[in-house]
């Protein structure tokens, strides 16, 4: 039977002056894409046929992660060829099975402070998927990770903060990886995990983030929210 997904008390994630976002996972699903680029680059080596599941859980994490726990014994050239053919994938699959999740552009619009992304993508690649989905208007800053070491450690966070000249303290990470969870901590910043990205909820629970949503308009602060709370969010089958 349907049922109305009903907003918790909104107070229970306090206004921040700063909000830093994941991409993929928290406000694009772009598995389809991400995942079948990856599968196209694997398509000529011993690990062909490895499932969907498992590459969606690297999805937030460095390529070189996955290709190391792939192939332990392959060589340094071995895995930058295969980084450049899903480079070369990706992008040529121009997003075409990313969708943006439910209640995002909502929060975006309405949520007050600045705003960047935090996310394992490169900058520019970032910057062509949030104009794609109408989001780069309700972002003040896009970073992504451009020649520096990507989530779990925090750099990507402090080039974020610092070209909006805040500090960690004055900031909510939201995101749906333990990378994230775990970066957020690294920097001093809060973290937000939500549900309904790729993360599991029992290992992003060790890792005890400040906050829980389970649709980014549970971020909006009670002013900001237009619509009755039972006509909130979707109807759910």
């Amino acid at each position: 039977m349907a049922r109305a997904h009903s907003l918790p008390d909104v107070a229970s994630v306090p206004v921040f002056p700063v909000y830093l976002f994941d991409v993929d996972g928290t406000l694009v699903d772009s598995a389809l894409d991400i995942c079948g680029a990856i599968q196209g680059a694997l398509a000529c080596t011993q690990q062909k046929d490895i499932s969907f599941e498992i590459l969606r859980g690297y999805i937030g994490r460095h390529l070189s992660d996955m290709f190391a726990d792939l192939f332990p014994d392959q060589t340094p050239e071995q895995e930058m060829t295969f980084i450049q053919e899903y480079r070369r994938l990706y992008p040529a699959r121009n997003h075409a099975s990313t969708t943006m999740f439910p209640g995002v552009k909502e929060a975006l619009a309405a949520l007050p402070g600045k705003k960047s992304t935090a996310t394992t993508k490169g900058t520019p690649t970032t910057r062509i998927v949030l104009e794609m989905f109408g989001l780069l208007p309700f972002f003040d800053h896009v970073q992504g990770t451009d020649g520096f070491p990507s989530k779990p450690n925090p750099d990507v966070i402090f080039k974020a903060l610092d070209a909006l000249g805040a500090d960690p303290q004055d900031c909510l990470f939201v995101g749906d990886s333990v990378a994230d969870m775990e970066a957020a901590r690294r920097a001093g910043a809060k973290s937000c995990a939500v549900t309904y990205g790729y993360g599991v909820r029992e290992h992003l629970e060790r890792w005890t983030p400040d906050y829980w949503i389970d649709d980014l308009r549970e971020l909006l602060p009670a002013q900001a929210i237009n619509v009755p709370r039972e006509e909130a969010l979707p109807v759910e089958t």
